[in-house]
């Protein structure tokens, strides 16, 4: 009888540790390094995209820290587990001049709450770099986002989430009037209030922030199909200087 309780205590505690302890155990990033063919992205996320081959002054100049060796499989896998994606950024191979930049952790633009720490972020790579480009796709949450700062200036910011627009600086270019989303003026009721006054836009979508991507640089969401060769990227800690503030109020 007593070896047959000590055999039921042993076994029920071999069943937890097998159930319990992995839950416990912090879940670590198994990255590849052997090269591979792009992976696309762009659904739920942000990115950057760098006129530059140059991967390490990208990021330098981003902050960046803690670079290890990831492939696009694991290094697209990375950013999208839910359990392990916070804090860190996927720095890609080159393709066509540019490097793409991902996370989704990546500073998004102002609102009322919150400091803007992507315009910042944007002046500052325009300096080092001769394009820069950011854009963010969040379904979820209805926030859109596209940007383009070149030879060190702004050109173009649009952001718009679920409160309104949060951005809208500079010209259209080429490809948003191409797509519709350009401002409508209603005649002699611009300047009123109320739900008739002032501007009207077609709300952006997900294959707004696509197609904008592909005719400014490249889209990451159809990058599969382009014929790059096999390449390793890297796995980045994003900087503790991106992390969300509040805007503090003075009483």
């Amino acid at each position: 009888m007593l070896l047959t309780v000590i055999a039921l205590v042993f076994l029920t505690t071999i069943a937890a540790a097998t159930i319990i302890v992995p839950r416990l155990v912090p879940h670590h990033v198994r990255l590849a390094d052997n090269p591979d063919r792009p992976r696309a992205f762009g659904h739920d996320m942000a990115w950057l995209a760098i006129k530059s081959n140059d991967r390490a002054a990208v990021a330098a100049a981003l902050g960046l820290v803690r670079l290890r060796p990831a492939n696009w499989n694991s290094g697209v896998g990375a950013i999208y587990d839910s359990e392990i994606s916070n804090g860190l950024v996927f720095i890609a191979p080159p393709i066509k001049g540019w490097t793409l930049v991902a996370a989704e952790s990546l500073p998004i633009p102002s609102s009322e709450s919150f400091i803007d720490k992507m315009t910042p972020l944007l002046r500052h790579l325009a300096i080092e770099f001769p394009a820069v480009q950011y854009f963010a796709s969040f379904p979820i949450i209805d926030f859109y986002a596209w940007a383009r700062f070149e030879k060190g200036r702004r050109v173009r910011a649009f952001a718009v989430g679920d409160g309104g627009v949060i951005w809208n600086a500079g010209k259209l270019s080429q490809e948003e009037r191409q797509l519709g989303l350009s401002f409508i003026e209603i005649r002699g009721i611009r300047d009123r209030h109320g739900d008739l006054g002032g501007e009207l836009q077609l709300y952006p979508t997900e294959e707004h922030v696509s197609a904008i991507s592909g005719g400014w640089s490249i889209n990451p969401m159809a990058i599969e199909s382009l014929r790059a060769p096999t390449s390793v990227g890297w796995i980045a800690d994003a900087p503790r200087s991106w992390r969300p503030e509040r805007i503090r109020k003075v009483a």
